[in-house]
């Protein structure tokens, strides 16, 4: 069973962002594009890679670096895919918490 009490403060906000960012891209993948729906899996998954599997523990590191760049592209393809992407009031919302989610993810491994 995930065991979320015992979490740091930081890791619990890690998750937090990354199931947001995955649970938004899962709703809007199922109204729309497919893709969306694949990406929203793949945050869910590393956000319970990271930290709630303890048999990925010594992976880690390696889950958090492939979660700031899945992140980073994320980020990349919403501005390339979408002919208007400031016209998206929610697109630009999950960038902002996908951004904010790429700082912490880094404040960790420093």
């Amino acid at each position: 069973m995930l065991d979320l009490s015992s979490l740091s403060p930081q890791a619990k906000r890690i998750v937090g962002l990354a199931l947001l960012t995955g649970l938004i891209h899962l709703f809007v993948g199922f109204q729309s594009q497919f893709v969306l729906v694949l990406n929203g899996l793949g945050f869910i998954a590393l956000a319970i890679g990271l930290y709630l599997l303890p048999q990925l523990a010594n992976w880690s590191n390696h889950i958090r670096w492939v979660l700031i760049v899945y992140t980073a592209v994320t980020i990349v393809g919403y501005f390339a895919i979408f002919p208007q992407p400031l016209e998206y009031g929610l697109g630009l919302v999950t960038k902002a918490v996908e951004v904010i989610l790429i700082v912490l993810l880094f404040i960790p491994s420093r």
